[in-house]
């Protein structure tokens, strides 16, 4: 296949507000050993982009400096070694970086095919979300059936998978968000309870919803003054899975509750994970998740839909936090 030498990316002049963010001209990045190229066709936006675009999150040493952590499109190179893809293959995938572009290189093992039925925007939507969802709620928080999860930030794209995975474990899920109209939308996709954190107490809320129990797993983007207030939710034998920290990593914290309900806390970043673990986790993806995303018995969300150069709007839409679900990119009709 005949490819460009150049492509159009989105590139930071400096750190800072989603303005510095433009179209720039650069060479189409070459495929190494283990590695797919892709021609991309839309590109979701997360916050960990904005964090990086702010100078806040700098991207791994070996990732591509360009903004950008999930793809869907065609793949038009393969490097050595790769055996399951073949140049024409349509596929979404989890990038170290690079997928505000309209080429961008991966690890093959981090590709999965479209779900059937699924439009290139939809399964575009669904890797960055999916693989930390799974990585955490099931795998380090081993969620099972009959528990209760309580899921900050739940009409996010990270809230929204994991109400709807935990529904699917068979859990009793409660989530916060921060208007009546984005807890009527999570109860409408499958939570059991959402509060409105601007004008309800979300611990007495869950001490009410669980009889004073609490609840075994919370899953938490905030941080800050959530960390204390996430212990007290927590039921005996519970877990606190921090994935990201909203409201600052620094805080004062009466940790005493870890010891006397036996708790455990953990948390990781998907981005620096080694391979072999993205690896795995795109296995369980395609074979307990995927079915599921064909069957619309799990969802996307998709709020809004941006040019590739529009990306600013875009930043400045998910640092508004009046989205619900996903914010994407069009990179290529």
């Amino acid at each position: 296949m005949n490819l460009p030498a150049t492509m159009r990316y989105i590139a930071c002049r400096e750190p800072g507000t989603p303005e510095v963010m433009h179209v720039a001209e650069g060479r189409v990045p070459v495929p190494r050993a283990g590695e797919v190229l892709i021609r991309v066709r839309h590109a979701g936006v997360n916050r960990p982009d904005c964090l990086q675009r702010a100078g806040a999150y700098a991207p791994p040493a070996e990732a591509s400096p360009i903004l950008g952590l999930e793809v869907a499109g065609e793949i038009v190179a393969c490097g050595d070694g790769v055996a399951r893809w073949r140049v024409g293959d349509s596929v979404c995938a989890l990038t170290p970086g690079g997928g505000y572009a309209e080429y961008c290189t991966t690890a093959a093992d981090c590709c999965l095919p479209l779900p059937d039925g699924l439009s290139s925007c939809e399964a575009a939507s669904l890797p960055e979300n999916h693989f930390t969802v799974w990585n955490n709620v099931v795998d380090r928080g081993r969620l099972a059936a009959g528990e209760t999860v309580l899921v900050h930030g739940g009409s996010s794209g990270i809230g929204l998978c994991a109400i709807q995975v935990a529904k699917q474990l068979g859990a009793t899920v409660l989530t916060t968000v921060g208007s009546d109209d984005k807890a009527a939308f999570c109860v409408g996709i499958g939570a059991d309870h959402a509060f409105n954190y601007r004008r309800q107490d979300f611990v007495a809320e869950v001490k009410a919803r669980t009889g004073d129990r609490g609840v075994d797993l919370v899953l938490d983007i905030v941080g800050g003054d959530y960390i204390e207030k996430n212990l007290r939710c927590l039921a005996l034998e519970g877990r606190l899975l921090l994935i990201a920290f909203l409201h600052g990593g620094r805080v004062e914290c009466d940790w005493r509750p870890i010891m006397m309900k036996r708790l455990t806390v953990t948390g990781s970043t998907l981005r620096a994970s080694p391979p072999a673990r993205k690896a795995e986790l795109a296995r369980a993806l395609e074979a307990r998740v995927w079915p599921l995303v064909a069957r619309r018995t799990i969802r996307p969300v998709i709020h809004a839909t941006f040019p590739l150069a529009e990306a600013a709007a875009a930043h400045a839409l998910m640092e508004s936090s009046t989205h619900i679900g996903k914010i994407m990119l069009e990179v290529a009709h």
